[in-house]
C-alpha cells in the first residue's frame, strides 16, 4: 500500500535537488563571466597582449556569432596593429580584411563634427547662433519652444529638443530615395526644451549637414573628403557610395544572422560614413592632439578640445555608459582620473566603437558585420582597458549586465521550478484539479492568471519586432530570458486553472491499496 503522499517525498527530494543544482550553476555562471577577462594583464609588450586577444576575440566572435571583425590598436599616437577576422560573407566564404569598407553607422557623427568645426574656425558661422538662420531653403517647423534656442552649439551636443527620429530608413545604393530636405521635413520637430536635456538625435546632426551644404555652397560629401577625409589621410572613407568600392563592402548580419545588403540612408551627416578601421584609427589618432600635433593643419588644438569638452550631463540608458557629451562625442572620467573619448555606431547588420584616451595617446577602433555585438565590443573594451591598466571603461559595463541577466535567468528558473513542484505535488496529491468554480476564485488564482497572461502578451509583442533594443545588448540572453519566462507563464496558467480543492491531509480510505 502507498499513499500519494509517499509518491511526494521523492519527488520533493528530486526537486529540492535540482533548485541546488540550478543554484550553483547560476553562481558559476557569474563567477566565470567576471572572471573571463583577468588573464589580460597591465603593461604587456604589444605582441604578447595582441596574441592573447587574437584568442579572446576568436572565442567571442564564436559564442555570439558573429561572422566578421576587423579590430585596431594605437598606442603613443601610432597605430601599432591591426587585424581582421571572420567573414566578410558567409555566403561566399569571403574573408573579412583590412581593406573592407564598412558602414561606420553613427562614428559619422564624430567625423561631421570636425567638418563644423572648420566652418566655425573659418569665422563662418557661430556656434551660438541659431541654425535656422543659415537656412534659406528650409526652415524648422513651428513650435510651442522657441525656435531661435535651436543653436549650432546645440545640434552638436545633442542637446537641440529633437528627438532621435525614426530608424531603419534604409535604400539599395542604386534606388530612389528623398531628398535631404524632404527627410528632415519629416522627421525634425522639437519634443522638448532646447538645451535642457541630452537626446541622441539623428535628424539633428542631419540639419548640421544641411547647413553645411547651405553655408558653403557644396555638396556634404564633396566638402567632407576635401576639407577632412583627405587631408586627414582617409582615403579609403567617403559619405556616399562609390560603385568602385561595391566589391570591399562586406554583408552585414542582423540578430537572426540573416544577411544584409549594403544600403545607404537618404542624409550622411549621423549615419552615412563607409570607412576602414585603419582611416578610424587615423581619425582618432588626429583628435589626440598634444602642443605639435601635424593636424592642426586641419582643426587647431583647442577647436579639437573644445569637440572634446562636456556639453552637457547624459542620464537615462546613456548614462549607463557615458557620463556626458561633447561636440559628437561621449565623455567619460575613468577610475584613475583621465578622460576617455569615444563614440560607436550601430545599423541594421552593422556595429562599430572607437575608444581613446587623449592624455596618453591610447585607443582602440573596433568594427563588425552583426548586430549581435555589443556584448563582444564590451567585452574587448574591459579586455582593452585593464591592458592599459586605466580600469574598465563604462562601456564594458555591458559584460556586467550580461551577467547579472545570467543570475536573473536563474532565479526566474529557481522560482518556476519551485512553483512547478507545489503544482504537481499538489495534482498527483489529489489536492489540484481543473475547475472553472466561482467557489474557488482566489487573489492567488486571479493573480497567477493575470501575470501569467501579461508575460505571454509581452512575448507575442516581441516576436513580432523586427527590432528589439534589449536583444541588441544580450542577443544570446533575451532568447534564454523569452524561453524562460514562457515557461514561467505557462506554470502560472495552469497553477490558476489547477486550484486547490482539497486541503485537508488524506486518510487512510484515500490511499491506494
Amino acid at each position: 500500500m502507498m499513499s500519494w503522499n509517499g509518491l511526494n517525498r521523492p519527488i520533493e527530494k528530486w526537486v529540492r535537488k535540482r533548485v541546488y543544482q540550478l543554484l550553483e550553476l547560476s553562481v558559476i555562471l557569474l563567477v566565470s563571466a567576471g572572471c573571463s577577462n583577468q588573464s589580460i594583464d597591465q603593461g604587456l609588450p604589444v605582441d604578447t597582449f595582441t596574441q592573447q586577444l587574437d584568442v579572446r576575440i576568436l572565442s567571442l566572435m564564436d559564442w555570439y556569432n558573429i561572422p566578421g571583425t576587423s579590430i585596431a590598436l594605437i598606442q603613443d599616437r601610432k597605430l601599432v596593429w591591426s587585424n581582421a577576422y571572420g567573414y566578410a560573407d558567409i555566403k561566399q566564404q569571403k574573408k573579412m580584411t583590412l581593406d573592407a569598407i564598412c558602414r561606420t553607422e553613427s562614428i559619422s557623427k564624430s567625423v561631421t563634427a570636425w567638418g563644423v568645426m572648420k566652418l566655425v574656425e573659418r569665422g563662418l558661422i557661430n556656434l551660438d547662433d541659431p541654425v535656422q538662420q543659415y537656412l534659406r531653403n528650409w526652415s524648422l517647423p513651428e513650435s510651442e519652444y522657441n525656435l531661435n534656442d535651436v543653436t549650432i552649439r546645440k545640434l552638436l551636443s545633442n542637446s537641440s529638443g529633437i528627438p532621435l527620429g525614426s530608424l531603419g530608413e534604409e535604400y539599395s545604393p542604386d534606388s530612389e530615395k528623398p531628398s535631404l530636405r524632404q527627410y528632415l521635413s519629416k522627421e525634425v520637430q522639437l519634443t522638448y526644451e532646447p538645451g535642457s536635456n541630452f537626446e541622441y538625435s539623428n535628424p539633428g546632426f542631419n540639419l548640421l549637414e544641411l547647413l553645411i551644404e547651405e553655408v558653403t555652397g557644396r555638396d556634404f560629401s564633396d566638402y567632407m573628403v576635401n576639407e577632412v577625409l583627405t587631408p586627414l589621410g582617409m582615403h579609403n572613407s567617403r559619405f556616399d557610395w562609390d560603385e568602385d568600392w561595391s566589391s570591399r563592402v562586406p554583408m552585414g548580419y542582423d540578430l537572426q544572422g540573416n544577411s544584409v545588403a549594403p544600403y545607404v540612408y537618404p542624409y550622411k551627416a549621423s549615419g552615412g560614413l563607409f570607412s576602414t578601421v585603419e582611416d578610424i584609427a587615423r581619425f582618432t589618432i588626429a583628435e589626440m592632439v598634444n602642443g605639435s600635433h601635424a593636424n592642426q593643419v586641419i582643426l587647431s588644438k583647442e577647436s579639437i578640445q573644445n569637440i572634446h569638452t562636456p556639453k552637457i550631463n547624459i542620464l537615462g540608458m546613456f548614462g549607463f555608459v557615458a557620463e556626458d557629451y561633447g561636440f559628437g562625442h561621449f565623455i567619460e572620467t575613468l577610475p584613475d582620473g583621465k578622460k576617455a573619448v569615444w563614440h560607436g555606431g550601430q545599423g541594421h547588420g552593422w556595429m562599430t566603437h572607437f575608444h581613446m584616451i587623449p592624455e596618453t595617446g591610447d585607443g582602440i577602433v573596433i568594427f563588425t558585420n552583426s548586430q549581435r555585438s555589443w556584448p563582444f565590443i564590451g567585452h574587448i573594451l574591459r579586455a582593452w582597458s585593464r591592458w592599459q591598466g586605466v580600469g574598465p571603461v563604462k562601456f564594458s559595463r555591458i559584460t556586467t549586465a550580461v551577467s547579472g541577466l545570467r543570475i536573473i535567468i536563474g532565479l526566474i528558473l529557481l522560482v518556476t521550478l519551485w512553483c512547478a513542484a507545489h503544482l504537481v505535488n499538489g495534482v498527483l496529491a489529489g489536492k489540484r484539479k481543473l475547475t472553472i468554480s466561482l467557489k474557488l476564485v482566489t487573489k492567488t488564482r486571479v493573480m497567477e492568471f493575470f501575470i501569467g497572461t501579461i508575460i505571454v502578451g509581452v512575448l507575442l509583442w516581441a516576436i513580432t519586432r523586427d527590432y528589439l533594443f534589449l536583444t541588441s545588448i544580450f542577443p544570446i540572453g533575451t532568447v534564454w530570458l523569452g524561453w524562460t519566462l514562457l515557461v514561467f507563464s505557462v506554470v502560472l496558467l495552469l497553477s490558476a486553472a489547477l486550484p486547490v480543492v482539497q486541503t485537508v491531509e488524506p486518510t487512510d480510505s484515500n490511499q491506494l491499496r
